[in-house]
């Protein structure tokens, strides 16, 4: 497991120097990850971070011709000192993908809906620096592949956040349907009149409660009933009758335009239900039947045998999930389905997912960069 340091004040210092000497490095970027707690080191290589809520963070350091460095921080009420070492990053030739302005402009438009989001909250974003991405798409896999060098930075005129991010990659795969992404990111508040404060404030709340770190916090507070959660074990089969997703796609682009009838019949099987011989157990899971803690304080396990249905019963779902199912006597709340990785996975005491992150459908599937907040963020209304 990795180390914890432990710090008492809210307040993190420290000097940063390239590896083997004294020689310290300016104007690096020091920052708590997925919080908005960040600054740049001065001459002299020092740093400070005041005012940090207590809790467990990844604090990570970048800078042009180094290695990224990340550790884990653990901040209570004194300060924390650091001396950090950074090392020299060997520069290794990036392949040269040539593609036309128009095939970039089309691959940054996937890039935005699926990283960004594609719903009112995302139409409200704007990405101030699109041109530093590196954006790639293979169309054999038809996987679209994207990544960083430096901050991406995004205004999200929604919440009142500008969002920085370094992403280390992204892919999105249009055969499975599977997006994921990693990568380091600093919330800074953007400028804003009171009463658009106050309008902000209200969409993060509305943004928290219901999403997968409001449920990770309730899971380990043993709240999920108090909190508007119901958890049940999910139990589903594919429909032997529907072909692999991989070959639908292809047949469906192989008979597109050419031959109507053999494409009707893929893209009618497309709209097959994925699963059947569906079932919820009831009743409803305790936190106890899923929930473990483990050796490292703050750091707790999630563990099922077959599938998570989680379904919050203060908000009902306005998308139809057709793979989502959907019990005749339940209303119809928003529903997010979870798929293990593994045989679990893990989460820290501000809900995000630390090891093993799983597969999420439904309502948790939609959230994208748009929605997005600080990791040690906390609603008007505990």
């Amino acid at each position: 497991m990795p180390f914890t340091i432990k710090a008492q004040n809210g307040v993190i210092t420290g000097k940063v120097t390239a590896q083997g000497g004294t020689n310290p490095v300016a104007k690096a970027s020091v920052f708590l990850n997925n919080a908005s707690y960040g600054t740049a080191t001065a001459d002299d290589g020092t740093f400070a971070l005041r005012g940090v809520k207590p809790g467990q963070y990844d604090l990570v350091v970048s800078v042009l011709g180094f290695e990224e460095y990340t550790q884990k921080v653990q901040v209570n009420n004194n300060t924390l000192d650091l001396k950090i070492s950074l090392t020299p990053k060997v520069m290794m030739m990036r392949e040269v993908v040539i593609t036309s302005n128009a095939d970039w402009k089309k691959n940054y438009e996937q890039f935005k809906k699926e990283f960004i989001g594609n719903d009112d909250a995302a139409r409200q974003c704007k990405v101030a620096n699109p041109r530093i991405l590196n954006l790639s798409y293979t169309r054999k896999t038809q996987t679209l592949e994207a990544s960083t060098d430096e901050f991406l930075e995004v205004e999200n005129y929604a919440l009142g956040y500008k969002v920085k991010f370094l992403l280390a990659d992204f892919s999105s795969n249009n055969i499975s349907g599977i997006i994921s992404y990693a990568g380091k990111a600093l919330f800074e508040d953007l400028p804003g009149s009171a009463e658009q404060k106050k309008k902000w404030k209200a969409r993060r709340d509305e943004a928290y409660y219901g999403s997968a770190r409001h449920f990770y916090r309730s899971l380990y507070k043993d709240r999920l009933q108090q909190e508007g959660f119901e958890v049940y074990d999910l139990m589903r089969s594919p429909d032997p009758n529907r072909a692999p997703e991989w070959l639908i796609k292809k047949k469906i682009k192989q008979f597109n335009g050419f031959k109507r009838d053999s494409a009707m019949f893929w893209i009618n099987m497309e709209n097959m239900p994925k699963w059947y011989q569906e079932h919820l157990t009831r009743p409803n899971l305790a936190a106890s039947a899923v929930l473990r803690k483990t050796e490292q304080d703050g750091i707790y396990v999630i563990t099922f045998p077959h599938y998570l249905y989680v379904m919050y019963t203060k908000r009902f779902e306005k998308d139809n999930f057709k793979d989502v199912y959907r019990p005749l006597d339940m209303p119809n709340y928003e529903a997010s389905i979870i798929t293990l990785s593994g045989n679990f996975a893990a989460f820290d005491m501000n809900g995000t997912v630390v090891a093993n992150a799983p597969l999420v459908e439904g309502t948790w599937s939609k959230s994208k960069l748009a929605a997005m907040l600080p990791v040690h963020y906390e609603p008007s209304d505990k």
